[in-house]
């Protein structure tokens, strides 16, 4: 018998709650808001990080041209598992502190979308900017990022290194969280990660 993804998310938190980050998978209404805030006409090749049960990934699949190439980066073992049954099309790896390495292995150079739902708040700061720096160097200029996160903590971090577009207050989420939309710029942004390094 099939786990029901609430019960599927709550053992993945219960296993380990620094990287699940919370207790309920995301919402309808904060997975529509995500979806919405791509360009898909722009999308060719996407990562999701931390994609949990899927709530994200069900609705981006129908948003994505057959020939997309999807990679999902899932580090509990058993929603990842889960994924792979419901996604078989879609390629998986557990840790997206590789996401550069696993790209490149399948000839991939650049990426037009990555949405992360990866807890960074629970993070060490040298894992913070491991992925921030590869989120940016594996995003095409003016790829775009789409992270959703529980507080505003990542703000100053995200505008050193990306344009913010926009951030959106998801309230109908258990809990509540912020969205934040950003580009990759197509100028200087490449030598702001030093910078970040630094701070």
């Amino acid at each position: 018998m099939k786990t029901s993804e609430p019960l599927l998310f709550l053992q993945g938190f219960l296993r380990n709650p620094k990287r699940v980050g919370s207790l309920l998978p995301s919402s309808k209404l904060l997975a529509h808001k995500i979806v919405h805030s791509v360009r898909w006409d722009e999308v060719r090749t996407i990562a999701e990080l931390g994609p949990g049960t899927g709530a994200v990934t069900r609705l981006m699949r129908a948003h994505l041209p057959k020939s997309a190439t999807v990679f999902l980066f899932e580090r509990d073992p058993k929603m990842r598992n889960n994924l792979k049954q419901t996604y078989p099309g879609f390629m998986f790896h557990s840790n997206a502190s590789y996401l550069l390495k696993r790209i490149n292995q399948e000839q991939i150079h650049s990426l037009d979308c990555i949405i992360s739902g990866l807890p960074f708040f629970n993070f060490s700061r040298e894992m913070r900017h491991n992925i921030l720096s590869q989120i940016h160097t594996a995003l095409r200029p003016g790829g775009t990022l789409v992270l959703y996160q529980y507080s505003l903590y990542m703000k100053k971090q995200l505008a050193e290194l990306f344009e913010i577009e926009k951030i959106q207050f998801e309230p109908f989420n258990l809990p509540p969280v912020f969205v934040y939309v950003c580009r990759k710029r197509l100028d200087k942004g490449a030598n702001k990660m030093s910078e970040l390094g630094e701070s």
